[in-house]
């Protein structure tokens, strides 16, 4: 039976995915190291006489910043390096690269409650262009950092989150697998409840 949350400390985030535009299933992300977000707050503002009198704050979009170790198939299609027209095993990277749309997915674990929550960035695209860091004789490979934009998607959402002890029992197991390998603002829709016709009396 689906428990009510009432705490959660993210300890660790794990199973990152990108799923991007026009395909049906994620593939892995890479390794993370840290994740932060950061909402832009857009503000309707009604003025009378030059004083303002009433003001509404609306999301617009988020700002995702990732350090990471990204395979290498994932960080081509976010920045857009292609093999287009080039030798077999020859990738370009320039003023023509356009990274791709993208799902980004992963898993939150709450180590001292045993509790886990599915996340969900719903429209991502990269917000910066491809870094590179290189040591020689460094002691620890160096986690590259990337800044995607999060932005509204057709639902009008930006982020999604779910704890899995507040989900029903039934059909439990299939949304967390369509969660972490095909999310689309429309798994998470409520299903309307059929509303039986009134039976038609006969004169």
């Amino acid at each position: 039976m689906p428990t009510t949350i009432e705490e959660f400390d993210t300890v660790r985030i794990t199973e990152f995915a990108v799923k991007f535009k026009g395909e049906e299933k994620a593939q892995p992300f890479g390794c993370v190291g840290t994740i932060e977000g950061e909402s832009e707050i857009v503000a309707i503002i009604k003025r009378c006489e030059g004083v303002e009198k009433k003001r509404k704050p609306k999301v617009s979009k988020m700002t995702i910043t990732i350090s990471a170790h990204v395979r290498l198939a994932a960080q081509r299609r976010i920045f857009g390096i292609s093999a287009d027209g080039l030798k077999p095993g020859v990738y370009k990277y320039g003023a023509d690269s356009i990274g791709d749309t993208f799902v980004l997915t992963a898993v939150g674990i709450d180590e001292f409650e045993d509790e886990e929550k599915l996340i969900a960035f719903s429209n991502c695209s990269a917000n910066t262009g491809l870094t590179l860091s290189i040591e020689n004789g460094a002691e620890e490979v160096a986690e590259i950092e990337l800044e995607f934009t999060a932005l509204v998607d057709d639902k009008r959402g930006i982020y999604y989150e779910t704890y899995l002890s507040e989900l029903a029992d039934e059909g439990k197991e299939e949304f967390i697998t369509n969660w972490k390998t095909n999310f689309t603002p429309e798994l998470v829709l409520a299903i309307p409840t059929e509303t039986p016709e009134a039976p038609v009396e006969t004169p």
